[in-house]
């Protein structure tokens, strides 16, 4: 069986958007998304998108990690399939994509996809964390730890992220881990270690927005903010009348089709 896909990003973050409105993608296999992630012997991305049928939205998304496993939300990756559903005449501009968090609202404006996400939940504010560390915890989708730091480059990101990934507090599931710095300006640059990648990544949607409704909650920043992120494109977080909106650019990198069953 060929499967078509579209490879895409938001902000860096790269995914392989499938379209599964007839509901044939091998969902079931892990070890062979696992293949097809991978960086160096498979197609490459921070994880696989699938566009299907919904009877409560337009279309409902489906997001597995590289590690085979399915998590609830990615704020980079609904974005990036809204862009792929409008393009696919699936969606129109404003469009209600069901998730397993729930129902979030996208909207194409140009070449910039704005997001409602889920309301924000289980806060928890100064987490002591060891090594001299404190983080603040915030469910956007999935969860997130977040800590502030002052030099951002020196951060050893992989060593200390998977250290918060897996610390106590945050068990059974384990958690993001987010470095974030305040900018002289007001705005906010982040780098992210990704539960399920298990690494760092360029972006990160719902990291962005913890980031930013942590530093707002903390009164480091106000709303809306920019925030950098380690690709080097900006997203912004802001409060609509809908609830928290992230913002950002969607863009397709290439379309191809992989054989199910090839090892790649």
């Amino acid at each position: 069986m060929k499967i078509p896909f579209t490879k895409m990003h938001g902000a860096g973050n790269d995914f392989i958007v499938v379209d599964d409105r007839a509901l044939t993608f091998p969902i079931d296999d892990p070890a062979f998304m696992v293949r097809i992630c991978a960086r160096r012997t498979g197609l490459g991305s921070d994880g696989i998108i699938l566009l299907q049928p919904s009877e409560v939205a337009d279309l409902r998304m489906r997001f597995i990690n590289p590690d085979g496993n399915e998590v609830g939300m990615c704020g980079n990756g609904a974005r990036c399939f809204a862009r792929r559903a409008h393009d696919l005449g699936a969606a129109p501009e404003k469009m209600v994509i069901e998730t397993q968090v729930g129902v979030v609202r996208a909207e194409v404006l140009g070449e910039i996809i704005r997001l409602t996400m889920t309301d924000p939940s289980d806060w928890r504010m100064g987490l002591d964390i060891g090594v001299d560390l404190r983080a603040d915890f915030v469910n956007t989708g999935v969860e997130h730890a977040v800590v502030r730091v002052d030099d951002l480059a020196g951060v050893d990101v992989q060593g200390l992220g998977h250290g918060i990934r897996y610390h106590e507090l945050f068990a059974p599931a384990g958690t993001n881990a987010n470095f974030v710095k305040v900018e002289a300006d007001g705005t906010l640059s982040l780098r992210t270690y990704e539960r399920g990648v298990e690494a760092e990544t360029l972006a990160c949607g719902t990291g962005a927005v913890a980031a930013a409704l942590v530093a707002e909650r903390q009164g480091w920043v106000d709303l809306p903010v920019a925030v950098h992120c380690a690709g080097g494109y900006d997203l912004t977080v802001d409060l609509g009348t809908g609830g928290v909106t992230l913002s950002g650019g969607a863009a397709t990198v290439f379309k191809g089709e992989v054989e199910y069953g090839d090892r790649i």
